[in-house]
């Protein structure tokens, strides 16, 4: 139960078991103004009806301010939507420059990709033509001055690389 100071209109919540049926003294915790509350003192009030409301007044009224919000939110309505078009059509611009901009890596990236490739395969080439070059020099034996200079010139890259580092 809530019990308001009658002197600085504090209110307190109070358990409704420590107030006798006789009432008792209270003390207000904020201004110390000690005052006499009994229960029966709040439950004598009766509220009383001063007009009668008619109800199809009431009814017509609610109406009336239905349509009015209702006009009110078709404005904000609209400008939710163009708001929403105009969020729209910014995602989309921003979609289309990523991708546009996702295009020109992968592009990058494909130019990458294969040079790595060829990379891997020309040196198992090499590898391979190393590990079978006496069989091949005996099918073929003009095989062999090739193959010596491509050895040269691989050995010769390589120290060149090695240099630069």
């Amino acid at each position: 139960m809530i019990i308001t100071c009658p002197n600085c209109n504090k209110q307190f919540k109070i358990d409704k078991s420590l107030i006798p049926d006789e009432g008792r003294d209270l003390q207000c915790g904020s201004c110390n103004h000690i005052w006499f509350y009994n229960i029966q003192e709040k439950n004598n009030e009766t509220l009383e009806l001063k007009h009668e409301i008619i109800s199809e007044d009431v009814e017509t009224k609610a109406e009336n301010k239905e349509d009015k919000i209702e006009e009110k939110q078709q404005p904000n309505e609209i400008i939710k939507t163009e708001i929403n078009n105009k969020k729209k059509e910014k995602n989309l611009d921003e979609q289309k420059n990523t991708i546009t901009l996702n295009k020109t890596k992968n592009k990058g990236n494909k130019f990458f990709s294969y040079l790595i490739v060829f990379i891997i395969s020309f040196v198992a080439l090499v590898i391979l033509l190393d590990t079978l070059k006496t069989p091949l020099i005996n099918v073929f034996p003009g095989l062999e001055i090739i193959l010596f200079n491509l050895f040269e010139t691989l050995q010769d890259i390589k120290l060149f690389i090695i240099d630069l580092i």
